[in-house]
């Protein structure tokens, strides 16, 4: 694949993105943060199996991709946890 297009397909993802994003309704938001959730899970098996490899470079990026996907990970899990105690009984 060339520069040109990966960075086709990264826009266009960026809008196509944003454009989903900005349809779902508010209700929707809790059980599609935890759906986002998941795939950051997954993101963070593929960090794990990145930091692994023999070469520096590849275990520091790795690193950082572990550092950035658990950060991810908690971080929708605690905005999930939030959102839902909002909608218990007091």
């Amino acid at each position: 694949m060339t520069l040109i297009t990966g960075i086709t397909i990264f826009v266009l993802a960026i809008f196509i993105g944003f454009e989903i994003i900005t349809k779902v309704p508010p209700t929707l938001h809790t059980p599609l943060m935890s759906g986002s959730n998941a795939i950051s899970g997954i993101t963070l098996v593929g960090a794990v199996l990145a930091a692994g490899h023999p070469t520096w470079q590849t275990q520091l990026l790795g690193f950082l991709a572990v550092m950035f996907a658990t950060i991810n990970v908690i971080g929708g899990y605690m905005v999930t946890h939030r959102m839902l105690s909002m909608f218990k009984r007091k």
